[in-house]
């Protein structure tokens, strides 16, 4: 204790309204970020801050194509010394997926030092048995592979997610991202108001049981409030902006007024 009666630790003395988070590394309460094209500096200051609540790091769309070769190497190598994940986004791979250049794309997504590959069919028409097979592929070659089900240009039925989400699962997946895209409009289980379809989730839920299997993109806060209120602070969420990460966790353990209000309410 110090001359104030304290400590330099807040959890010495305070408890998270909401509950502790599980720390890394987890299987559960993944925080995946979009980055849209951060420099270096930024990139690191983000990371100096917010590394122990990153699990995946996205580098989003076809951006990896644009960076100078050693300014992505470098970064891919940065991201990496904090212990998360990085990834180029799927849209990424759809591009090489319709010019069948798949093999050269995972050969130097692992040359350049990427840890993780998403499989998604968000703007293509892709055939299942292709997705198994670059599934597998992936999985051989040692990455961590997440898929993504849903489409960008609307929703899907969830009948036909939820079978996706299962398929992808048996097929080696670690995780299953349902897609949210940037805005959270009209995808996955949002409205073209980003509002959160509760009949549509639920019908979800029931098919697939298990919602830790699911990464939820989530990029505005009130899509994340009720994905937190719901399952609880170590649920997946996916698609944050880098600059809200340490907002994010605020929100998951009831620091932050929107769920701690919850907390009160409920007591």
């Amino acid at each position: 204790m110090n001359e104030n009666g304290g400590t330099r630790s807040w959890h010495a003395f305070l408890k998270f309204p909401l509950g502790y988070r599980l720390t890394k590394p987890r299987q559960q309460g993944l925080t995946m970020v979009i980055d849209k094209g951060m420099g270096l500096m930024e990139t690191k200051d983000i990371l100096h801050v917010c590394a122990p609540y990153i699990d995946f790091f996205k580098l989003g769309f076809g951006t990896p194509a644009l960076y100078a070769p050693e300014v992505l190497e470098e970064k891919i190598q940065l991201v990496k010394s904090f212990g998360v994940d990085i990834y180029p986004g799927g849209t990424f791979l759809e591009v090489a997926i319709l010019q069948e250049r798949i093999e050269e794309y995972l050969y130097l997504a692992r040359a350049l030092g990427f840890t993780a590959i998403e499989v998604s069919d968000g703007t293509i028409t892709l055939s299942g048995e292709v997705r198994e097979r670059i599934i597998h592929r992936a999985a051989e070659m040692g990455f961590v592979v997440l898929t993504e089900v849903g489409k960008k240009d609307g929703r899907c039925p969830v009948s036909r997610l939820a079978e996706q989400v299962i398929r992808d699962l048996k097929c080696g997946a670690f995780r299953v991202i349902l897609e949210g895209r940037e805005s959270g409009n009209n995808a996955g289980v949002y409205n073209e108001q980003g509002e959160l379809l509760s009949a549509e989730l639920e019908e979800l839920l029931a098919a697939i049981g298990d919602p830790r299997l699911i990464i939820w993109e989530a990029p505005r806060k009130e899509q994340q409030q009720e994905f937190i209120l719901r399952f609880g602070p170590n649920v997946n969420l996916g698609n944050i902006p880098p600059q809200e990460v340490l907002a994010l966790e605020a929100l998951r353990v009831g620091l932050r007024a929107d769920t701690l209000k919850a907390v009160i309410a409920n007591a």
